[in-house]
């Protein structure tokens, strides 16, 4: 029960590029919702909204691909 490092490592580096959209993202639609006497308030949520679910893919893809490496998922 070997561990495959560079899947391992795959998995990390998804979880590094969900870690700054876990932030970015809901500061988007904080902006969008104190911003709401413009006419981009529509657009500048669907960005947040967007950001937020891409952050949450991104952490489980990096955490499947982190335990299929440690646990031997290729099978």
């Amino acid at each position: 029960m070997a561990t495959n490092k560079d899947k391992l490592a795959k998995g990390v580096k998804f979880l590094a590029g969900s870690l700054p959209l876990m932030f970015i993202g809901p500061s988007v639609i904080y902006n969008a919702f104190m911003n709401q006497h413009t006419n981009w308030h529509y657009l500048v949520l669907g960005i947040g909204i967007t950001i937020c679910i891409t952050s949450v893919y991104f952490a489980f893809k990096g955490i499947k691909t982190m335990t299929d490496a440690m646990f031997d998922g290729d099978k």
